[in-house]
């Protein structure tokens, strides 16, 4: 429903017939050009991660422009630099970016940032679309609505785990997390998905933060004869993730019996002496990019090593376009109220360029891209959740061996 505001936007048109009518038709808020603004980390801790984002913004942005682009004009695209959290860089770079125009934000990686950016979206009727926050406060955020992301909130992974540990059948795992808000979030979803998959959980023991001796939970760990375990930690708990690595592979649960999560799921080829890991699973949010996705990304920017959140982002700038061209309207607020109807409703289409031909045929459409069905929920979340799964190998490195879809 328009608000009182908009009013003065709207033109009125007269239909003839035996008693006329009128129509009120809301003007386009937006300038007529799309503009979208990345907001990766190009400096700080996380800029190793950021790279490969940015290129497939540029990626989407060209295959975009090449079928003609965005009602018409090509879309334009603001680079911006998020830094990390330690910094206002990323603040800094918002305010730039929606200074020279943009409509729509792709990013932060970062939750921590993401979360500081929402009232600035708000206010200046952004939409904000981040390939890689998995915060779970996010989805509750006060956002106006114009707050999404391509990836699964964290605690998603729970379910995730749950399949993948029970996936050769019924076993007892045990639930090993430092007790901060991020993985006490994925307790509860562990615990009711092994039930609902016959599989039983042996323990549920939280590790203080701060904690320097593990002696009493490793030992209540063994007491629970696990026939696995799943070690729930955050990089900001570095040195005690290592003690507690070390330990429950001392205590027997070495290899296979090993489970790590997406913010503990690492390389530790610097940590461990080589062979300490192997056989050991992980998991990590989002989807691995195939060697073609690889090499058009390379094609953008020879010097990428890491391609993680490169398919959500480039499906993250595809759907905020769809969404523009649907609306007929480029402004950030109307981008964000047509983002879950291009992501969930109506004929299947997997490129800009085939989606706009449903749309132009008066169809509407449901865009599944390279991160796969994302199917936005009213929250702004993506209603399916992506995993891939990996193997440690010898070298203390994690290799991909699989994908896990859950809803």
């Amino acid at each position: 429903m328009l608000g009182l505001a908009l009013l003065a936007g709207c033109t009125t048109s007269v239909v003839e017939g035996p008693t006329p009518e009128v129509r009120a038709t809301a003007a386009p808020l937006g300038d007529g050009v799309l503009r979208i603004g990345t907001l990766m980390p190009q400096t700080g801790a996380f800029a190793f991660l950021g790279g490969a984002q940015t290129a497939a913004v540029s990626l989407a942005i060209a295959d975009i422009n090449a079928a003609g682009g965005v009602n018409g004009k090509p879309v334009e695209l603001i680079a911006g630099d998020s830094g990390d959290a330690t910094s206002t860089t990323a603040e800094t770079s918002f305010a730039d970016i929606v200074k020279k125009g943009a409509d729509v934000v792709i990013g932060p990686t970062s939750s921590v940032l993401a979360s500081r950016l929402i009232q600035p979206a708000v206010t200046a009727g952004v939409t904000m679309i981040s390939p890689a926050a998995t915060y779970p406060d996010l989805t509750t955020a006060k956002d106006d609505g114009l707050f999404f992301r391509t990836i699964p909130s964290f605690e998603l992974q729970g379910t995730a785990l749950a399949q993948a540990v029970s996936a050769k059948g019924t076993v007892k795992a045990a639930l090993v997390y430092v007790a901060d808000d991020l993985s006490k979030s994925l307790v509860e979803p562990f615990r009711r998905e092994m039930s609902a998959l016959g599989s039983t959980v042996s323990i549920e023991q939280p590790i203080p933060p701060t904690a320097t001796d593990l002696s009493k939970q490793i030992a209540a760990v063994v007491a629970s004869k696990p026939d696995v375990v799943v070690l729930s930690s955050a990089y900001s708990t570095f040195d005690l993730t290592k003690a507690l690595i070390t330990q429950l592979i001392g205590a027997g649960f070495s290899g296979a019996k090993l489970w790590l999560t997406t913010q503990n799921t690492g390389d530790y080829s610097q940590a461990f002496p080589n062979g300490t890991l192997n056989g050991v699973n992980g998991i990590i949010e989002g989807v691995q990019p195939d060697d073609a996705f690889i090499g058009r990304l390379k094609a953008v920017d020879g010097s990428l090593t890491t391609f993680r959140y490169a398919p959500e982002a480039y499906d993250a700038t595809i759907l905020a376009a769809l969404a523009a061209t649907v609306a007929r309207d480029d402004s950030g607020r109307a981008i964000s109220r047509s983002l879950r109807d291009v992501s969930r409703v109506g004929i299947k289409c997997t490129s800009f360029a085939e989606c706009v031909s449903v749309s132009a045929a008066g169809d509407e459409l449901d865009y599944d891209g390279l991160s796969g069905e994302i199917d936005f929920t009213s929250q702004g979340d993506p209603n399916r959740s992506h995993y891939g799964l990996y193997t440690f190998n010898g070298e203390n490195k994690f290799v991909y061996a699989g994908t896990i879809v859950t809803r």
